[in-house]
């Protein structure tokens, strides 16, 4: 079954960051994707981090969806599932900050989606995950659109594993 993936884009990248973006990719290849308005006391910005996602604080106070809106939103979509992400410790922090701001318990789990697949398909992860960058054209450093490419590189590595042992 192909894994439902997730992907966080966040202000910065240390103690006081959070998201300000969440997209997931669901297992029939359908996206969600949404801005997040800060709550009031996130002050942190890293101008770093906005030139690698593009997200500017004009754009969540524009299109930002309120912090209880998005946090219901994952819930109804994912339940009681797991989501799988390239980098859990970060997006659970963040995913935290979110659920606590809007005052929510989240429902779903996130882990790492390298647990899915074993050594072999380890060492064979960022070229295959590059290639499907390239075909793909997903060059924007947006959640969706990274959630989508970690998807696709898992599909093709266990494809590609299944192949070889069927």
């Amino acid at each position: 079954m192909t894994p439902i993936v997730i992907d966080i884009e966040a202000s910065g990248f240390g103690r006081g960051s959070y998201p300000v973006e969440v997209g997931l990719v669901l297992p029939d290849g359908a996206r969600h994707c949404y801005l997040i308005t800060p709550a009031r006391h996130w002050r942190h910005w890293d101008e770093e981090a906005e030139k690698i996602h593009g997200i500017t604080r004009e754009a969540l106070s524009s299109y930002g969806r309120s912090l209880h809106d998005v946090a219901s939103r994952l819930n109804a979509l994912l339940g009681k599932k797991t989501a799988y992400s390239d980098a859990w410790s970060f997006d659970m922090s963040w995913l935290g900050k979110l659920y606590d701001a809007a005052g929510i318990r989240q429902t779903f789990r996130v882990a790492d989606i390298i647990g899915l697949i074993d050594e072999e398909q380890r060492s064979r992860w960022h070229a295959v995950k590059q290639q499907v960058v390239e075909e793909l054209g997903l060059h924007r450093h947006r959640a969706s659109g990274d959630a989508r490419i970690l998807q696709e590189t898992w599909r093709r590595i266990s494809r590609h594993a299944a192949q070889i042992s069927g």
